[in-house]
């Protein structure tokens, strides 16, 4: 497909290039933004922060082939950051790079960030703090597995979306339908998208799911083989922060732990990241608005 055919749009252009992980958004992104002469701004949960690479695929200097890409090593995982506080510094930087630049990329896979960027997001409730930390108690006392069932049962719309393995989400949910009696699913409610100085084009990539799977054990075996035991050790002090509630670290944490032995933790580290692929390619395709492209069918 091509992207921007014929002549320059009459607006400043924000091209979302998405999809699941190791579907191989960084190359294209990279080979987009050297046709276009243009930056990337990444919009990955994970890649923000500078303590964590192997484990989140942050691409290399080699990878980014000189392209500069925004919001990678920006944050430390002692700083609290979520896409309310990314939508706000990423459009004061849009604002920026489109004084330069009529074409700008935005990539990840962490769709409620894409989506607090294009689209704003819903308001929510504010934090109340005691029930939050009744919610912190509960889980560090008897783990996530009782918090996740009472969301199963309180919000059935909220648990089949979520990741289940993420603390934060699933306290966060729970939180909000405590507080209030209401799912936490009933304040995502349809509204009209925030008004933008931009365009949007949006690309979510897909491939087979087995030559997809096949991918995602590659890159397990690459971060296994670049030191991803080491990169989790030394962020054991650290485990509790929300930006290590997340595949790839967690099933480390856990054979460190002793609840099992390093087979066993390879396996899940391959079948939980298949499992948050599926998860990412579920949100992305609510939004109609993303065309579904095949990395190699991408035109320019």
């Amino acid at each position: 497909m091509n992207l921007l055919p014929g002549l320059a749009p009459p607006k400043p252009t924000l091209l979302v290039i998405t999809g699941p992980t190791a579907v191989g958004k960084t190359a294209l992104c990279v080979q987009l933004a050297q046709h276009y002469q243009t930056d990337v701004i990444s919009a990955d949960s994970r890649q923000f922060f500078r303590e964590l690479s192997i484990g989140t695929a942050k691409p290399t200097a080699a990878e980014m082939q000189g392209v500069t890409h925004h919001f990678i090593d920006s944050h430390s995982i002692t700083e609290e950051y979520n896409a309310g506080r990314f939508e706000v510094d990423c459009l004061g930087l849009l604002d920026q790079l489109f004084q330069q630049h009529q074409v700008v990329i935005l990539t990840g896979g962490s769709g409620l960030y894409l989506q607090a960027v294009t689209e704003g997001l819903d308001e929510m409730p504010l934090a109340d703090l005691t029930v939050r930390a009744a919610l912190q108690q509960e889980l560090a006392e008897h783990g996530l597995a009782p918090l996740v069932a009472e969301l199963e049962r309180l919000d059935p719309v909220t648990y089949a979306r979520i990741d289940r393995q993420n603390h934060q989400r699933v306290v966060r949910a729970l939180e909000v339908t405590r507080s209030t009696g209401q799912p936490f699913s009933s304040f995502h409610t349809p509204k009209v998208a925030k008004e933008r100085s931009f365009q949007t084009i949006k690309i979510a990539l897909s491939r087979d799911r087995e030559e997809l799977y096949q991918r995602i054990d590659q890159r397990v075996d690459h971060m296994l083989e670049a030191g991803l035991l080491a990169e989790a050790t030394a962020l054991l002090p650290y485990r509790h922060h929300n930006a290590l509630q997340t595949v790839g670290y967690q099933e480390i944490f856990d054979f460190l732990d002793g609840l099992y032995d390093w087979p066993e933790a390879v396996r899940l580290l391959k079948r939980n990241t298949r499992h948050y692929a599926k998860r990412q390619l579920t949100w992305l395709r609510r939004d109609p608005q993303y065309q579904w492209v095949h990395p190699g069918e991408v035109k320019w």
